[in-house]
């Protein structure tokens, strides 16, 4: 079937001389011209299996030398053997929960090449040495040379057409017909795929034993959802704030120990026991079944951490996260003071939307928690509670207040240096107070927001040291600080004025004198890929959505937009016929956030 590709061409070549010469009998004349036609569609196929072609590409990771972690390359020649696959001549370091071996192939998979062994870091720190040999093993299994005859080479003909199938349809229709061609291949190998996977399996157990080799495999996908959440649970706040860990791989480490027991609930969970003819792979039960009737070859287990192998294992994580994650501008932190930034960053910012609310209410300037104590003192807050949770029902309203003057209070006591925020790889992070207590924020809230109440309240913050002024805004001009670029138009007018509009996730940037018309779209490309939304919100004029209290369309193209600020104020926004966007969607991505804002 592989070969079949290339009768496929031939057979389109054909088609294309055959229809040529019938045509050329009832247009003698034009015979010259139409002679051409076979010339072009056979130019056309070549470049659809060109399409069919793949290699590795530029290696990703961290590259890891027989000098740098000998014991680790031992073992991997090692399970080569057992294997009976030929040895890599790379091994990378991934950020992934995954291992696998990738070789560049030609002539769609019937050639091979040199050969890369991706090694997952999180692996390195969540399995142990037998653990992490059975899935090696797996790896470098599937291009046994000892397997079903011809099997690595139909593991690389698949390698190859899954990799490509998605681009043959540039080739109009000589490209249509190979890529049909591709899906019939890769119906078909699905089966054998299936069986290479268990046979894999079975030379896993031989490196590493039945035991090890169940377990990882089941393994395999409580990690990979164990390291989505470490990642978007403590890494991604922090990340999104403008803050960086300074060691990724060493705190997965420390979660995994943390949550040792929700992670044995996940794995004692029954695997997958249904499969389908269009899965690559059996279902997970049938996989351990299978494993567990493999013949067992004795062998001493090899308990330790897989991270043994690599003599520094955290040096090669932070080399890594160095090579592989943009850090950027942000500030790369130990995990101790990343916690307590991104913790009190979030708070800060939830406390300048509280601020700002309350602010446009009461007609108050300068707002700190000292000001918004002396509002409740004299009964002037009123409606301003609402102003904060708009459409919220009106008897949560007392609850949602207290909760935000809660917060408010932790703000003041972390900036009056009187509480810290403690990292917990088991939960979230606790503020603590001087006396390594939970700060009692919450029952001073409750004082807080009642008039006859609020004189305790006060006694209460000055007891314990709280500067009730330590929490104020900071970000007077709304949060831009956490934006990003979601869209863009060249040339529309606001107020009458030309100007270039990018659009934020939390707000609009207006750029007054923009330039030539005609390079709208490079100018605002070239802008957006120079440097940050924040740069970008603090050198031009920026209206947050928390600003604007309705929007009316009148015309969606070219776009008629009307916003109403707070305070009255109107801002027109009137896109032309000469107006670009930066992307097809821009003008439907502006339209959704001016309406999402103000839902």
């Amino acid at each position: 079937m592989l070969a079949g590709f290339y009768i496929v061409a031939l057979v389109q070549v054909a088609a294309g001389i055959v229809f040529s010469a019938w045509l050329s009998t009832f247009v003698p004349v034009g015979a010259g011209v139409i002679s051409v036609f076979p010339v072009l569609v056979g130019i056309v196929v070549v470049g659809a299996l060109k399409a069919l072609r793949t290699g590795p590409g530029a290696p990703k990771g961290l590259s890891i030398g027989p000098d740098q972690a000998p014991e680790l390359w031992r073992t991997v020649h090692e399970l080569a053997h057992v294997a009976d696959s030929r040895a890599p001549k790379e091994i990378r370091l991934v950020p992934q929960v995954k291992a696998a071996a990738f070789e560049e192939a030609r002539l769609l998979g019937l050639v091979g090449g040199r050969r890369i062994l991706y090694i997952g870091l999180p692996l390195l720190h969540a399995f142990t040495v037998d653990q992490l040999r059975a899935v090696l093993t797996h790896e470098l299994a599937h291009y046994s040379r000892s397997s079903t005859p011809l099997a690595m080479i139909a593991y690389r003909g698949r390698r190859t057409t899954r990799g490509t199938i998605g681009r043959a349809w540039r080739y109009n229709v000589a490209g249509r017909v190979l890529k049909g061609y591709a899906r019939l291949y890769l119906l078909v190998d699905n089966a054998a795929s299936r069986r290479q996977e268990l046979e894999a399996d079975r030379a896993a157990v031989r490196a590493a034993g039945r035991a090890a080799a169940a377990i990882a495999l089941g393994d395999l996908p409580v990690l990979d959802a164990a390291w989505g959440f470490y990642y978007k649970q403590y890494v991604e706040p922090g990340w999104k704030s403008g803050f960086a860990p300074d060691d990724i791989f060493g705190g997965f480490a420390e979660l995994l120990a943390a949550r040792k027991h929700e992670l044995a609930g996940m794995r004692g969970q029954e695997p997958p026991g249904e499969g389908s003819p269009w899965d690559t792979h059996p279902p997970v039960a049938e996989r351990i079944r299978e494993i567990g009737a493999a013949a067992e070859v004795p062998r001493p287990p090899d308990g330790r951490q897989a991270g043994v192998l690599l003599p520094d294992l955290r040096g090669a994580g932070r080399a890594v996260q160095d090579r592989m994650l943009d850090v950027g501008e942000r500030q790369v932190l130990p995990w101790e003071y990343f916690t307590a930034a991104t913790a009190t960053t979030t708070m800060q910012r939830d406390a300048d939307e509280a601020f700002h609310a309350i602010g446009r209410a009461t007609g108050a300037n300068r707002l700190s928690l000292a000001v918004l104590l002396d509002i409740v003192e004299a009964k002037r807050l009123g409606a301003a509670a609402e102003s904060l949770f708009p459409g919220a029902p009106r008897h949560e309203v007392p609850q949602r207040f207290t909760d935000t003057m809660a917060m408010l209070v932790a703000l003041a006591a972390i900036r009056s240096n009187v509480a810290y925020w403690q990292l917990s790889w088991s939960g979230p992070a606790r503020l603590l107070g001087r006396d390594g207590q939970p700060l009692p924020s919450a029952e001073i809230a409750a004082r807080a927001v009642s008039p006859q109440t609020v004189g305790e309240a006060r006694a209460w913050l000055a007891h314990l040291g709280i500067d009730p002024r330590g929490a104020a805004p900071v970000e007077l001009r709304g949060r831009a600080s956490v934006a990003g670029v979601i869209a863009g138009i060249a040339n529309v007018k606001v107020d009458g004025v030309e100007h270039d509009l990018v659009v934020l996730d939390k707000g609009l940037v207006f750029i007054s004198n923009p330039g030539k018309p005609g390079k709208g779209k490079a100018r605002l490309r070239a802008l957006v890929g120079s440097t940050s939304a924040n740069e970008i919100a603090k050198q031009h004029r920026y209206l947050a959505y928390e600003e604007i209290t309705s929007v009316a369309i009148t015309k969606n193209v070219p776009l008629r937009a009307d916003l109403t600020l707070h305070g009255g104020q109107k801002v027109a926004v009137r896109e032309g016929w000469i107006s670009e966007l930066i992307a097809k969607n821009s003008r439907d991505v502006l339209t959704g956030a001016l309406r999402q804002a103000t839902a």
